[in-house]
């Protein structure tokens, strides 16, 4: 749920779990060979009460605030979505934001918090109408849409990110299903937005900083995907990772900011071999592929999140397709990681904070989703 409808991006894959130990086996001693370490730290899963248990079922973590919050969603058995929120002692809350709907596909879906616990996400209603929410579990919800936004099935307003001051950045689908970012003020002022020569804007969850600077993708009339930068005084900069392919479905996209301006993401290179960059305040790119990481088509490196501190959190894809987790220092030194288990499909972290808490899902042997917190 991280992202709604980047065209048939490059993070759309298919993972495959054959030969999983075999490839754990095979990254270990890469790893070590290359003088790199593997993670020796409490690796804490959970899932929310009522998750279903069967494929693309479970539960969905999206971000871990610097206070220690979880948010995400869980699927029920029924495949409706529901909001969940777990504390740093482990109690996890389930709560619903009212109107949503209650048929597969439907319901509550946060994306983000803040150090305080007040969540923001979308809302798919009974008629899968997309509606962007804020509010606090087991208190008031305000749900809200962008002008503009439009009222047809899998049209309307998704909320993905909100700062400390209540800025809520998204994206919304107008009525020709045609997708652009927004900027929400506490005033409650909506302001819309896409880059120059963009025919489909997306935000993405984490997408905005303290500052209210915004970052996200989008995608050129040819199919191209490139990254911007969003100033607070309204500015948008474009940018490409060095490398990044120029075919339809190539390109590069950011995954979140950080307080300091630094941007994490994934680029596909002319090859369509996935890469890992980091953008930083200054503009510089610097790009990156962690040991292991496989070398065919849709294989490779994705950054996922990065803390003020520069650490990265992120996942590799082998040359089977199964997804490993990483984190990597502001040195560049590697940490590797997966969920317990056999025949763990993929590993992936979403969100890091302050203290290098890492937040994400894993994917068991049988397609189920479930969430992990790991402690370093």
């Amino acid at each position: 749920m991280r992202r709604i409808g980047i065209p048939t991006l490059f993070f759309l894959l298919c993972f495959v779990s054959t030969g999983w130990r075999q490839a754990e086996a095979q990254t270990q001693a890469e790893a070590q060979s290359q003088g790199q370490t593997l993670a020796r730290s409490r690796f804490i899963t959970f899932d929310a009460p009522g998750a279903g248990t069967a494929p693309d079922q479970g539960t969905f973590p999206e971000q871990i605030s610097n206070s220690g919050l979880i948010v995400g969603n869980y699927v029920d058995g029924n495949g409706v979505n529901h909001g969940f929120v777990r504390d740093p002692n482990g109690r996890i809350t389930t709560f619903d934001v009212p109107g949503g709907g209650t048929g597969p596909g439907e319901g509550t879906v946060p994306n983000g918090i803040t150090d305080t616990g007040v969540v923001v996400g979308g809302l798919f209603d009974g008629s899968h109408v997309f509606h962007g929410f804020f509010g606090r579990p087991g208190g008031h919800f305000t749900i809200f849409d962008a002008r503009g936004a439009g009222t047809a099935s899998h049209q309307g307003t998704n909320a993905l990110a909100i700062n400390w001051e209540g800025s809520i950045s998204g994206d919304y689908k107008d009525s020709n299903g045609v997708p652009h970012g927004y900027v929400r003020f506490p005033d409650g002022k909506i302001t819309s937005f896409d880059p120059p020569e963009s025919v489909f804007t997306a935000a993405d969850t984490l997408g905005i900083n303290a500052v209210g600077a915004i970052t996200g993708p989008y995608v050129d009339a040819n199919g191209v995907v490139h990254g911007f930068v969003r100033t607070p005084n309204g500015k948008i900069i474009s940018f490409d990772a060095p490398g990044a392919g120029t075919d339809p479905d190539q390109g590069t996209s950011p995954s979140m900011i950080n307080d300091f301006g630094m941007v994490p993401g994934a680029y596909q290179d002319t090859n369509n071999v996935i890469h890992a960059f980091v953008r930083f305040a200054n503009g510089t790119i610097t790009t990156f592929d962690v040991p292991g990481a496989g070398t065919d088509p849709f294989q490779g490196t994705l950054a996922n999140a990065a803390n003020v501190e520069g650490f990265i959190a992120g996942e590799f894809f082998d040359a089977n397709f199964v997804g490993h987790a990483f984190v990597r220092t502001p040195g560049g030194k590697n940490f590797f990681f997966d969920a317990p288990g056999e025949g763990i499909q993929e590993t992936s972290p979403l969100s890091i904070n302050f203290l290098c808490a890492v937040t994400g899902t894993f994917v068991d042997a049988n397609g189920v989703s479930h969430g992990f917190l790991r402690l370093p």
